[in-house]
């Protein structure tokens, strides 16, 4: 096994659990950059991709929205804003429910549903 990639893997994932803001790759990147300048976007776009396979990390793919990365593994939803664009966890319990009444209704299989509710977050309601 390569130390270097399993030394770069683990500063990514400790990148993402430090941000708690779902970061982009981007942003992970720019996060890990000053203390590691030898680390190429396209490593951390790679080893992101390989920590969400091995489900360490959670990987959001957002309508209208750059990919971003959660810390937070469990299925669970989620709130944008539609002003600030910042995303929120909602510690709501998954509703397995919905995944049986669109699967008898629609005769699909479902293997998982994402919500992601949208409004005004309480800073920009508040400002």
């Amino acid at each position: 096994m390569n130390t270097r990639n399993t030394i770069q893997k683990q500063v990514i994932l400790n990148a993402v659990r430090e941000l708690k803001n779902h970061p982009t790759s981007e942003e992970v990147y720019n996060y890990i950059k000053p203390n590691f300048p030898s680390i190429s976007l396209g490593t951390v776009y790679r080893n992101l991709n390989l920590l969400s396979d091995t489900k360490e990390i959670q990987k959001l793919s957002i309508i209208d929205d750059a990919v971003r990365f959660d810390h937070i593994t469990n299925e669970h939803y989620h709130f944008q804003c539609s002003k600030c664009r910042q995303l929120i966890d909602i510690p709501m319990e998954y509703q397995s429910k919905l995944d049986e009444l669109v699967s008898n209704e629609y005769g699909v299989d479902i293997i998982k549903h994402d919500i992601v509710f949208t409004g005004t977050c309480k800073n920009c309601k508040n400002s």
